[in-house]
């Protein structure tokens, strides 16, 4: 049965750990064209994630979340990694504060990652 339970895990991308469950691969997040893609990422609830923010331009972004009490600037040409979560299900929003018009949100799904 755990053995089972391992291999579920491992097909999902998603590890377990002593007291914790975080996704195996790091999500990705870009700037493309004055915009986060994707906009919208769904993530299984109840996981710790492991967000990395790629900004090819030349301008710095700052991706802030007050759902997810995170800020960080990306530097042009640059990346940053952040680590949220676990999370409970609901939707978290996220922005750059240098454009409040480039917007996404991270959605955390309580079956996401589940076999029937």
């Amino acid at each position: 049965m755990l053995t089972r339970l391992f291999f579920s895990f491992i097909a999902t991308g998603i590890l377990v750990m002593p007291g914790s469950a975080f996704t195996a691969d790091p999500l990705l997040l870009s700037i493309q064209d004055n915009r986060f893609e994707p906009e919208l990422l769904a993530v299984p609830a109840g996981v710790k994630l492991k967000l990395v923010i790629r900004n090819p331009g030349d301008l710095p972004v700052e991706f802030e979340s007050t759902d997810l009490s995170r800020e960080v600037i990306v530097r042009g040409h640059g990346e940053a990694t952040i680590y949220v979560g676990p999370l409970d299900p609901g939707s978290y929003r996220f922005f750059n504060d240098f454009n409040r018009e480039m917007q996404g949100t991270i959605v955390a799904k309580p079956d996401a990652g589940k076999e029937d």
